[in-house]
């Protein structure tokens, strides 16, 4: 169990900190045009901005604190960002009706069972 909440949170991290990448670095009208990237139109660009800074965080709330057992505490606080981050993706998503929907619920899972793991069975502070 505590491997597999590993291997999620890595993957969590990765798809977390790629993202967070595009929404920093590109532009807003660049990132419109993106396959399922049509989302970005109901937003701001500073919103966008805000959104790809959160998920760095999450990024790294995933796995820094673990990894060098510096308030491990934070990684399930992290997942239950990411998980909260996602389901506004999702309620996004549903409201502009896109099939990328299902790729968020997803990610929205994997968020969950890692919160779920870290606060319960495979807890950092037991």
């Amino acid at each position: 169990m505590n491997l597999a909440l590993w291997i999620v949170a890595g993957l969590l991290a990765v798809v977390f900190l790629t993202a967070s990448t595009t929404k920093l670095l590109i532009p807003k009208e660049k990132l419109a045009a993106y396959p399922a990237g049509g989302w970005v139109e109901d937003f701001s660009a500073g919103s966008v901005r805000a959104i790809g800074a959160v998920e760095l965080l999450a990024a790294v709330g995933l796995l820094l604190p673990a990894t060098l057992d510096i308030a491990p505490v934070l990684v399930p606080l992290a997942a239950v960002g990411a998980a909260l981050l996602m389901a506004g993706a999702v309620i996004t998503r549903l409201r502009r009706h896109e099939a990328a929907v299902v790729v968020d619920l997803v990610y929205l899972a994997l968020a969950v069972f890692v919160a779920w793991g870290r606060f319960g069975p495979e807890s950092f502070t037991g």
